[in-house]
């Protein structure tokens, strides 16, 4: 059990390695691979800093304990199957899509086949993940608009090469920080998979926060994911959405990195994919004739919305199989295994590297829109 919750945190590394750098190595203000390692240590850090989302997910989405409902390591570990073939599809496609609405849906779906839809807090998956999910991108998106405006604004009158020189500077410390936010955020979540797992196996007390080695595993699982760089995704952040240049890199990073923070603090089980798309689209609307890719959005959005929907229905047919006895459990175990191996090999056929992610074709950049938004000439 334990196994595939780290395998998730990996699978959430470089899924959401985009998150942080996408809009770095799209500017060239750090060369891929250092932008990855830097990533990779910085969300190792991160992990250490706060537990207050992992308590969200070990305590709070799930009824669990004396006064709720008893959650099996099984269920947990269907869901975790939904959410980890969720983000390896997601990546094949290269869609910046939630691996916490993923992971979430998987545990919601495995607990309502498993125990009913007594086994879920709905107050709290409203409060802690839907209510975030609709806003923060919003929020993200509306500060790195204004900040882009504001940037283009100021340095109208300087040299242009000279600004831009300065905001790629700038965007190592800003890209720095998203990837210690994003290790306060999504770290936390496989942290509290693993100690809601060691609760319902009673290794640990109901309530009771996670031991030291739970954090230290889950840090360098999500750190080792983020060091192999989800290339695909980075692509579309970087490139897909809105042609980013050094001035919107800096200003989505930063605003990005703001709400998480905050977020993390409050112990909100946010998604940090949505929050960097949603910065990467108000840089795109806060410079004068950006053009945003509105069909890449669009399918973006999609994502978003089926996502937890979609996860927690795979996590209820995992958990109805896996529930049904020890065969049904390995069969869960060797499907999820063949579906995943069959994403790595058709992702094989038409790879996306470090040499080619800002790569993206002609015919998607004639179909980017302009958008008419107030700012300052590029």
């Amino acid at each position: 059990m334990i196994v595939i919750a780290l395998i998730f945190d990996f699978t959430n590394g470089f899924h959401d390695t985009a998150n942080a750098m996408a809009t770095s190595v799209a500017t060239g203000a750090l060369k891929p691979k250092v932008a990855v390692a830097i990533s990779a240590v910085l969300n190792l850090v991160g992990a250490f800093l706060s537990t207050q989302v992992a308590q969200t997910i070990s305590n709070g989405i799930i009824n669990e304990g004396p006064n709720g409902v008893e959650i099996t390591p099984t269920m947990i570990f269907a869901g975790l199957v939904g959410a980890v073939l969720w983000n390896l599809a997601t990546w094949y496609l290269g869609l910046p899509s939630s691996s916490t609405h993923a992971l979430l849906g998987g545990l919601i779906g495995a607990a309502i086949i498993g125990s009913g839809f007594d086994a879920v807090n709905f107050s709290a998956v409203l409060t802690k993940v839907v209510v975030p999910a609709i806003l923060s991108p919003l929020v993200a998106g509306g500060v790195a608009m204004l900040a882009t405006f504001a940037a283009y604004r100021i340095t109208q009158n300087a040299r242009s090469h000279g600004a831009e020189a300065g905001f790629r500077h700038g965007q190592t410390v800003s890209a720095s920080l998203v990837s210690l936010a994003h290790g306060t955020n999504d770290a936390q979540k496989t942290m509290g998979v693993i100690t809601l797992t060691l609760i319902a196996a009673g290794y640990q007390a109901s309530g009771s926060a996670p031991q030291f080695w739970v954090i230290a595993s889950c840090g360098l699982a999500i750190a080792l994911g983020t060091y192999l760089g989800g290339w695909r995704i980075m692509r579309t952040v970087g490139k897909r959405i809105t042609d980013v240049k050094a001035p919107q890199g800096f200003a989505a990073e930063t605003s990005s990195a703001a709400t998480i923070l905050v977020s993390s603090h409050l112990g909100f089980a946010l998604s940090t994919t949505q929050v960097t798309s949603g910065a990467v689209v108000g840089s795109g609307l806060g410079k004068k004739l950006a053009s945003v890719h509105w069909g890449i959005v669009g399918r973006i959005g999609i994502a978003w919305a089926v996502t937890l929907p979609a996860a927690a229905l795979v996590g209820g047919l995992a958990a109805w199989a896996a529930s049904t006895s020890v065969i049904g459990l390995i069969a869960v175990a060797v499907v999820a295994l063949v579906c995943g191996l069959g994403f790595y090999f058709l992702a094989r056929k038409h790879p996306v590297t470090r040499d080619n992610v800002n790569d993206v074709g002609e015919a998607e950049e004639r179909t980017a829109q302009p958008v008419g938004a107030a700012g300052g000439e590029n």
